[in-house]
């Protein structure tokens, strides 16, 4: 390949800057959280109408809180103004519906429910940019939950309590040997714990095949009868072959081999400097296509079923629709899980 052009210093600099922003960031990009927020305030402040309508929910949503706090002073067993999502197991104790914490935990959900009020259905905002600030603000909400600190939650104030505090050194403890290992670049606690074929990838495979990207991981059927075709799954680059045989109780590759399948995974290379010039073609190239000449050699005859996971299935497409232009064959079947494409 050729070498890449030599970048300005600026530009170098620039990326550097990015890459320890994104650090500080978790990945976020300030300026599209930015550019989405400004998108929603901007249409919020030109609809009256809207903002018309929030107000009035906040007054009714005031008035539900105020008389369930009058009610529920004097009597127990109260209908509560809102209860929490299907999903929403933080609030299931039977504390919490005891004075005062049954005030903190509505008023909570009564708040979270306007914010998502006030950040849906804004005319003139892009449905990217809504998705963007109703879930950023639905996070930053959830930071705030009374469930997370000790004063307002009555279920851990109860195991604090009963514990005489031994709960709270304990986590005082963890949280040390937690900032001990980032600190010293270790791993987790309780990685040690996930070694590769024994508690991991414990699906018994060989690899058949090797360039400069991938290895081509097969595994044998273990039934007396087997299906003709082979199956070849293509995980993301960014994960591990082993993202779908971590145990044998929720192996997909052990599934299919206990059903008569011969099954070939691709193991992505982790890239380093000498791969920065790699583009999407030298994936599809390297990975889809090599891999099913090389199954091809081992299985011949007969065509393959593709499985993509993830960005696995969007190459598996690419590869797939550069095959059909090409009257190339190959492909039996594509089957894509959590995939961008169809």
């Amino acid at each position: 390949m050729p070498n890449a052009p030599e970048r300005p210093n600026g530009v170098a600099f620039d990326r550097l800057y990015h890459a320890a922003l994104g650090r500080v960031t978790a990945g976020l990009s300030p300026a599209a959280l930015t550019l989405a927020f400004t998108d929603w305030y901007v249409h919020l402040a030109m609809a009256p109408g809207k903002r018309g309508e929030l107000v009035q929910k906040a007054a009714r949503k005031a008035a539900r809180l105020g008389l369930y706090a009058a009610k529920s002073a004097g009597q127990r067993g109260i209908d509560p103004c809102i209860e929490p999502l299907g999903q929403d197991k933080r609030f299931r104790d039977d504390a919490w519906q005891h004075w005062p914490f049954n005030l903190i935990y509505q008023g909570f959900l009564l708040n979270q429910q306007w914010w998502h009020n006030a950040t849906t259905d804004i005319p003139g905002v892009s449905g990217h940019h809504q998705d963007a600030v109703s879930f950023t603000v639905r996070q930053m909400l959830d930071v705030f939950s009374p469930s997370n600190f000790q004063v307002t939650n009555p279920a851990l104030l109860k195991v604090t309590l009963e514990q005489r505090g031994r709960n709270l050194s304990r986590g005082f403890q963890n949280w040390l040997e937690d900032w001990e290992r980032a600190s010293g670049g270790k791993p987790p606690a309780g990685t040690e714990g996930f070694v590769i074929g024994r508690d991991l990838a414990t699906t018994s495979g060989q690899v058949v095949f090797r360039n400069r990207l991938i290895e081509l991981i097969q595994y044998a059927p273990d039934t007396d009868t087997v299906w003709k075709e082979p199956v070849l799954v293509v995980p993301a680059w960014i994960m591990k072959f082993y993202i779908l045989d971590l145990q044998p109780h929720n192996s997909l590759v052990r599934y299919l081999v206990s059903q008569g399948y011969t099954v070939f995974v691709i193991s992505w290379k982790n890239p380093d400097a000498s791969d920065r010039d790699l583009d999407m073609e030298d994936y599809r190239h390297l990975g889809v296509t090599e891999a099913l000449k090389a199954i091809a050699a081992i299985v011949p005859d007969t065509l393959v079923h593709g499985v993509g996971y993830i960005l696995g299935g969007t190459l598996l497409c690419i590869a797939a629709a550069k095959m059909v232009r090409d009257d190339e064959k190959g492909l039996l079947s594509r089957s894509l899980l959590g995939a961008q494409s169809g």
